[in-house]
């Protein structure tokens, strides 16, 4: 039997995929369903599925990421409320690119292709990979520009562009900058949706980091991985599911 993951932050939707599936292809079997962008990437690694239905804007890593992080481990189907990426998807090798909210006719599109892959009708992939060339216009991604946090009975205010990295647990999440640091109530799940990806990187579960901040990684004699930053002392941890961003080895001194 074919084995997929399901990785979408949003509960509802990949409840609904799920459901879909089951009645568009029962054969297939879900292994996962992933809530972010690490939980795929480790999901990936371990049940080593078929097929990976990958929402593109996730906090931990985008579905882009988790694509190219995976090395070809898998084919990938985007599932994503923006047309922005269609390019890019289909340069990673992507199958297909549904655009949410996801009709039945365009999944039993997508699961046509995935059969055809496993087929090897050239036909039907030559006419995937020119599948959906005019979802070119671009649709705006609004930023956090600027973030209002405390200290004490201080709020200070830190231009996202000063920030260095973001510390967060179960409630709250820690803002630090060259010079400053606070304290806001919001998980950084949710804050990483206002944030450029390819400007800040998650390195663990509860951190992330400005790529402009990162001065090298570094590994100890058992493996583990931090990172140094510049303008600040603090060295932060790398989980095994982040490694990846750091192959080159311009990063390792």
């Amino acid at each position: 039997m074919p084995t997929a993951i399901i990785a979408d932050d949003e509960d509802l939707q990949r409840n609904d995929l799920q459901r879909m599936l089951a009645l568009a292809w029962p054969e297939l079997q879900i292994v996962a369903s992933c809530e972010d962008g690490s939980d795929a990437l480790d999901a990936i690694a371990r049940l080593r599925p078929d097929i990976a239905f990958l929402d593109i804007r996730m906090p931990g890593a985008s579905g882009l990421e988790v694509a190219g992080a995976s090395g070809g481990a898998c084919r990938i189907v985007f599932t994503t409320a923006y047309n922005s990426h269609a390019l890019a998807a289909f340069d990673l090798g992507a199958i297909d690119y549904l655009l949410k909210p996801v009709t039945s006719a365009r999944l039993d599109q997508a699961i046509a292709r995935l059969r055809a892959r496993d087929a090897g009708s050239a036909d039907l992939l030559n006419a995937m990979a020119a599948l959906d060339l005019r979802l070119r216009a671009a649709a705006p991604v609004e930023r956090i520009r600027w973030i209002n946090a405390t200290s004490g009975n201080t709020i200070k205010i830190f231009p996202v562009d000063e920030i260095l990295f973001f510390e967060s647990d179960t409630r709250y999440t820690r803002i630090v900058s060259a010079v400053d640091e606070g304290i806001i109530r919001k998980p950084l799940k949710e804050l990483q949706l206002g944030l450029d990806p390819d400007q800040f990187w998650q390195i663990h579960r509860g951190t992330v980091v400005a790529v402009r901040a990162i001065a090298r990684a570094r590994r100890d004699e058992l493996g583990a991985m931090t990172v140094e930053l510049r303008n600040h002392p603090e060295q932060l941890k790398v989980s095994q599911t982040y490694a990846w961003r750091f192959r080159s080895e311009v990063l390792f001194r």
